[in-house]
């Protein structure tokens, strides 16, 4: 069951903002195969001084539409699932956003089920 974090600088208008969501969210539900209506994300906006990057670590070339997603999750553990997600949220959010591929960085945290309460303080099992 994903969890999504998407931090970005701040000034980006709701409808952007809410396309990295959907993006994210079908990518979710669509390539990692996590069940439809599994819609848990958060967008984080910050000033420059509070999103701090590399603007060209390894190679890159960031901007300031720089955009990192971060995932915890307990389905798509698999190294092919993780690379067509890369790829479809990479190829998605340029096709809609115009994000560049060099500005968006993806993180993925795996978790086993017990680490998830969804209420009432039990854990998912």
């Amino acid at each position: 069951m994903p969890f999504a974090r998407i931090d970005l600088l701040k000034g980006k208008p709701a409808d952007y903002r809410a396309t990295l969501a959907d993006v994210v969210y079908h990518g979710i539900v669509d390539v990692l195969k996590a069940p439809d209506g599994d819609r848990f994300i958060v967008i984080n906006e910050h000033s420059a001084e509070n999103l701090v990057y590399d603007k060209n670590f390894l190679g890159f070339d960031r901007s300031t539409d720089f955009v990192l997603v971060q995932v915890t999750s307990t389905v798509g553990n698999n190294i092919d699932s993780k690379l067509a997600f890369f790829k479809y949220l990479s190829e998605e959010l340029n096709s809609k956003l115009g994000l560049r591929p060099d500005d968006l960085m993806i993180n993925m945290v795996y978790v086993d089920r017990s680490d998830w309460s969804f209420g009432n303080g039990e854990p998912w099992n």
